[in-house]
């Protein structure tokens, strides 16, 4: 099963393209669930203004993930009236989506996981500590941890805690492989406006 990581940004666009980020992601979401594919939110920078997102990272996984990504990566045109500034007469707004690939930049080793039960410190003394179930994992080389404690017993909580942290870590792997190709598409700084590869005409 392939798996790629894409970031949606609004780079250092306006409040507009703030308002399409979030637009945007509510579309490639269900798109890529109408094609069978398994999406997960691993990232997300909220705006300041109410249902806005300044970037996104989802992880998405299926066999016709990079087919289907061909219709979204590069710069996506949003047309629409500013629902912001009443008397402001630009309609096009721009964000941008880019596509990495996890298997060039990403490597999971259970070996630099570690796990600790955690105690609690509520009403029932010993009898509450010895049933506490919720664990907590940490990698290693990044120092990234988790807590998971919805699940009743320790051995669900641990693959509950596995799964988050695999998300989390891999979420800053995505993070250290885009700095090191910020000179090629820098996503949070610049996009390109020319030649996008969706345009969307409604209004925010």
């Amino acid at each position: 099963m392939n798996e790629y990581l894409v970031q949606i940004s609004s780079g250092r666009g306006p409040e507009e393209c703030w308002k399409v980020v979030a637009k945007v992601l509510e579309i490639f979401l269900k798109e890529a669930k109408t094609e069978g594919l398994q999406v997960n939110i691993t990232d997300k920078e909220i705006g300041p203004l109410n249902g806005t997102l300044l970037s996104v990272s989802v992880l998405v996984k299926g066999i016709k993930v990079k087919e289907f990504l061909t219709n979204w990566e590069g710069s996506i045109l949003w047309i629409s009236p500013s629902p912001y500034r009443k008397f402001n007469k630009r309609k096009n707004w721009f964000v941008g989506i880019k596509a990495y690939d996890v298997a060039d930049f990403f490597v999971w080793q259970d070996k630099e996981v570690v796990f600790e039960s955690l105690r609690a410190s509520g009403p029932g003394g010993q009898h509450v500590n010895k049933t506490e179930s919720a664990i907590r994992a940490k990698h290693l080389p990044s120092g990234i941890s988790v807590v998971a404690s919805e699940r009743r017993s320790q051995f669900q909580n641990k693959a509950e805690a596995l799964e988050r942290l695999k998300a989390k870590v891999l979420g800053w792997n995505a993070e250290e492989a885009a700095k090191k190709t910020q000179s090629q598409w820098n996503q949070h700084n610049c996009l390109e406006r020319g030649n996008p590869v969706r345009t969307f005409n409604e209004r925010l």
